[in-house]
């Protein structure tokens, strides 16, 4: 299909895409990747008079680190954050979960802030994003707000993010050495959305567990933080016992949508397992003494 008519902006700075999206209304969508939203367009069930295009925005794209911590910026792409030596040395996870994204194509173009705001349980980053307890600036015309991750996504398609700001940078603290980490996703097919997918970012001290954080894709209507399954594994060894119950408590915070890729008993079950599967290769990943 044919999208609706609509005016295009290309800003080219921060400043003047925050001015668009005042002086233009509600009837305005910011443009990143366009994998979500030009699909959408096209069947129209999204018809915005106005499309602003952050792609020409050069203080939007990058990482770095800045202290004990590594920023991005929202236009960031997948490709760059599959291939960042930076990140493949401080944050190991991100680079894993770019890597489960949909497929070249889309990585080239798909970016992190669009995938973000755009708040689908499907997408990949949300949970990565709880498990590495990042932060998000928003962007708008009384200047800067920063937002934890935990507590962003409110709900299908829902967020914090206001209708006159953007999601400009991405800030996660760098975990400390001898991190264990993964992303565990069962997908049908290259390019699909998860089935069920896993987030894990384990500490240690000694054989039992120091911290760990666990968050989950395509349970619900939000990236889940399984708050009750990180607590049932510190202080304890990494064994079957220990697996197995933090997968129950995982499985218990699900409610996913029944869909092509399996009822809710199947996908709750899928979430368990890769829970348990997360678990075990973020704790083969720790460097042993």
């Amino acid at each position: 299909m044919i999208p609706a008519g609509f005016e295009y902006h290309a800003p080219r700075s921060v400043a003047d895409a925050i001015r668009l999206l005042g002086e233009l209304g509600p009837d305005v969508k910011l443009l990143a990747g366009g994998h979500s939203l030009l699909p959408m367009m096209k069947l129209r069930f999204a018809q915005p008079s106005h499309l602003v295009d952050l792609g020409k925005i050069a203080g939007l794209r990058g990482i770095s680190q800045v202290g004990d911590e590594i920023r991005i910026g929202a236009m960031t792409t997948e490709h760059e954050l599959l291939h960042s030596a930076l990140l493949a040395e401080k944050l190991p996870l991100l680079v894993e979960g770019a890597g489960w994204i949909a497929d070249p194509q889309v990585r080239y173009k798909g970016t992190i802030g669009g995938d973000i705001s755009h708040g689908d349980p499907g997408n990949d980053h949300p949970a990565l994003m709880l498990a590495l307890d990042a932060s998000f600036v928003l962007t708008g015309p009384s200047g800067e707000r920063v937002v934890k991750a935990d507590g962003y996504f409110l709900g299908m398609y829902s967020t914090l993010l206001e209708p006159d700001e953007i999601l400009s940078e991405i800030r996660i603290p760098i975990p400390p050495a001898g991190s264990g980490w993964s992303y565990q996703k069962l997908k049908r097919k290259t390019g699909d959305f998860a089935t069920a997918a896993t987030a894990v970012l384990l500490q240690m001290n000694g054989a039992r567990v120091a911290k760990v954080n666990i968050a989950l894709t395509n349970a619900g209507a939000t990236a889940l933080k399984a708050n009750a399954a990180e607590a049932s594994l510190v202080g304890k060894a990494v064994d079957d016992a220990s697996l197995n119950e933090a997968a129950r408590l995982a499985m218990s915070i699900c409610d996913p949508t029944p869909d092509q890729r399996g009822d809710a008993e199947y996908k709750i079950a899928m979430c368990g397992e890769m829970t348990r599967r997360a678990l075990q290769a973020a704790y083969a990943r720790i460097a042993k003494p």
